[in-house]
This record gives C-alpha cells, structure tokens and sequence, in this order.
C-alpha cells in the first residue's frame, strides 16, 4: 500500500515537470513584435497620403544653344626685339613695362665709323653737284661732249647712292618699336655688345587682343567670319564681347578640330595669355517649350516626365531637343499648359497622388 502511495506521488511529480517542459517550449505574445506591427501599419496609413511636390506651368520660351568653349587670350603683335647689325649698345630709351609707340627709338649700337664716313661723303656731293652744273651749262654752248656731260652726272648719281647705303647702315644700328605696344623686361645693358640673334626686349601689342579656340567639327560649319561671341575671365564678374575675324583653312588632322580666331577691343588693357569661357550662341530657338532637366527620368533609353493631373502623378514619354546648363528643349510629348512636377521623380509612380507646395508659372 505504501508502494503504491510512493509510486503515484512520483508519477505526478513526473507529470507535471514533463507539463511544465512542454508549456515552456509553447510560442508566446511577443509585446515587442506587436508595437513593431503597430508602427509598420501605421506607416503604411501614411504612405497612403498624397506627396508634396513642386510644378512647373509648360509655355513657349526663347532657347538659345549655346556651346562652352575655352580659349586663350594672345596679344594682336608680339616680336623679340634686336639689331639688324652688331655693335657695342650706347644708348638704351625706354624704361620696362612702358607703352612705347611705333618709330619710337629704343636703343642704339655703336654708329661713329658710319657717321664719319657720312660726312665725307656729304662733303663730297656739293662738289659733284657744282661739276654737273658747269658741264650742263658747257654742254649747252657746245664747249664740251655729252659724254663728259654723262660722266659728271654719273659720278654724282654713285656719290648719292654711296650716301644712301651708308644712311641705311646707320639706321640699322637703331633699335626703333615697330608697332604701338608694352615693352617687357630689358635683356642687355648699356657696353655690351649685340648681335642680330641678341635679344634686347620683347614688344607686344595689346590692343586688340586675339581671342584663340578650336570647335570640333560637328560646329566648324556653324563659326563664320562675323559671329559674335562672349567669354569671361577667371576672378571677374564681367562679360565680355569679341568677333570672329578668321578661321583655319582646315581641319587639324590629329584633333579635328578647327581653330578660329576672334578680335576684342580690349579697352581694360587686360594682359595676354589669360584663359577665357566662351560662349558661343550656335542658334536660337523661338516659341520652344522647354522644362528643367531635373524634371527628366530616363528609363530604359528613353525620357519621360510626370504630369500633374486632377492631383495624380500620370508618365509621358518625351522627346528632347537642345539642352543649356539648365533647361532642355521638348520637341515632342509636350504641349503648352501642361504641368510638369520637377521635384520628387524618382519617388513617384503611375496613378500616385501629390500635393503641390508650389507652382512656377
């Protein structure tokens, strides 16, 4: 009987730890879980909700295609300046970084020998022309022969030729500006001695400036003599405005490219060998219908935008034209009127709802 009592409390106890095991091991509420599913339903509420987006009123708008193109600033004249004879330098008469103007003397070599062989020379024509005079008159009353007549005329014609040769020798041993310009950096001294391969300053001329670029091909046909351009400079807020005057005779065979020139008045007196942006205004489209680039989506190839219509978002494919640094040309898929949404793209779908926040007319 006892054993029995014994064996029964033990296989309650038994019972009930293998009950306690089982009812461990059971899934429970998970508190945690469920906030999780209140916040995600919640959510899901809100996605419901219209999105605010930002619009845009189509209408036609003059569009200009225009091509960005950089180019160098260089002077309209520039030489290396240096005698046409040698000599020693006696005399140097401009001061660096000055405007000089053409003809001005700039510097001399050594000339003496050539001044004295000038005046005796000199010397020598009143003699020569006072012989002639006497056999001109001589020959008129026949005391003397055309031939001496003939002689006297050609010694003064070689004596006025001599005089010639040796004042073009004495102009070679001045140094004179051969344009307007600015004079740079002086590369002799007064006592040295120059050749024609010394250098004794470089002269550029300033004004105008020639505005240097090269378009690829695809534009050489649209750069004619006459265009008129703008570019700006680095660190200035100010347009400028030149004028193409001349162009290649061809293509460059490595770059094919085509380089053009462009004349600017320069009335700053801004330096040479500056870059510069250029504008180039290709053509100019009037009554175009053109909306910002930020309002394209290109999928799969090809452009689309979202419309606005009775407060949903609704596709069309569209077809663009020329595009500037912020707007691009819709020759087709638009009309004016339409409302184009520009902010938001990449987040809407077909049939979505939106809200505008605002609308640019």
């Amino acid at each position: 009987m006892k054993k029995r009592v014994k064996w029964s409390i033990i296989g309650v106890v038994g019972a009930g730890l293998i009950g306690w095991g089982i009812y461990s091991q059971l899934p429970k509420p998970n508190e945690e879980l469920a906030e999780a599913d209140k916040v995600m339903t919640s959510g899901s509420n809100r996605s419901k909700k219209a999105l605010n987006i930002n619009a845009i009123v189509v209408k036609p708008t003059t569009l200009t295609d225009e091509i960005p193109i950089i180019g160098s600033l260089i002077p309209d004249e520039e030489v290396n300046l240096s005698f046409e004879t040698s000599g020693k330098i006696t005399e140097i008469n401009f001061e660096e970084g000055t405007t000089v103007k053409k003809g001005q003397l700039l510097a001399k070599v050594n000339d003496r020998p050539l001044q004295a062989q000038l005046q005796r020379l000199v010397a020598q024509l009143k003699l020569a022309e006072d012989r002639v005079f006497r056999q001109d008159a001589l020959l008129k009353r026949d005391a003397v022969s055309q031939e001496a007549y003939e002689q006297v005329k050609t010694e003064l014609a070689t004596l006025n030729a001599d005089i010639e040769s040796v004042e073009a020798q004495i102009a070679q041993t001045e140094l004179r500006a051969p344009f307007d310009g600015v004079i740079g950096l002086r590369q002799v001294s007064v006592g040295a001695y120059a050749s024609p391969t010394t250098i004794v300053a470089k002269l550029t001329k300033i004004s105008p400036l020639k505005l240097e670029f090269s378009v690829s091909e695809s534009y050489a046909r649209d750069i004619k003599i006459g265009t008129h351009l703008t570019f700006t400079l680095e660190g200035s807020l100010e347009t400028y405005h030149a004028q193409v005057y001349a162009r290649e005779s061809s293509l460059d065979i490595n770059t094919h490219t085509l380089t053009v020139r462009a004349l600017y008045p320069n009335p700053h007196g801004i330096m040479p060998g500056r870059y510069a942006s250029i504008t180039l205004r290709k053509q100019e489209y009037r009554d175009a219908l053109a909306i910002p680039t930020e309002a394209i989506v290109p999928e799969m190839g090809k452009d689309k935008v979202f419309l606005y219509r009775s407060g949903k978002a609704e596709p069309v494919e569209i077809t663009t034209g020329i595009r500037t640094e912020a707007l691009a040309q819709v020759v087709q898929g638009l009309a004016a009127g339409d409302t184009v949404i520009i902010s938001g793209t990449q987040q809407l779908r077909t049939g979505m709802e939106v809200t505008i926040d605002r609308i640019n007319n």
